[in-house]
């Protein structure tokens, strides 16, 4: 499965609501170190299919990056039943994002 874009439309079925754990990515697209994160991400939701990881822009959704209060992106999070229960800010290789997970 791909990466799954969020909106505040979607956000509560895809993310709060969700049966797998989810890793969320807060990113922009005039970020270095996000473009380099992205590619992981795309990858690893390829290969694992027991979670899902989702993507949120905080141009085009600064509601969502307010309410987690991003102040540096890429910003990573994991969130079982609607809680955060990891969190990691900064360019990360794909095993530190795994052992997120």
């Amino acid at each position: 499965m791909s990466a799954i874009k969020i909106s505040q439309n979607n956000f509560n079925e895809e993310v709060l609501h969700s049966d797998k754990p989810v890793l969320l990515d807060f990113w922009a697209s005039w970020c270095g170190p996000c473009r380099m994160v992205g590619p992981i991400l795309d990858e690893i939701a390829e290969e694992r299919e027991d979670i899902k990881v989702c993507k949120i822009n905080v141009d085009e959704e600064p509601e969502l990056a307010n309410e987690f209060q991003i102040m540096s992106i890429p910003s990573l999070m994991v969130m079982v039943d609607g809680k955060i229960v990891n969190r990691a800010v900064g360019a990360k290789p794909k095993a530190q994002i795994l052992e997120m997970l």
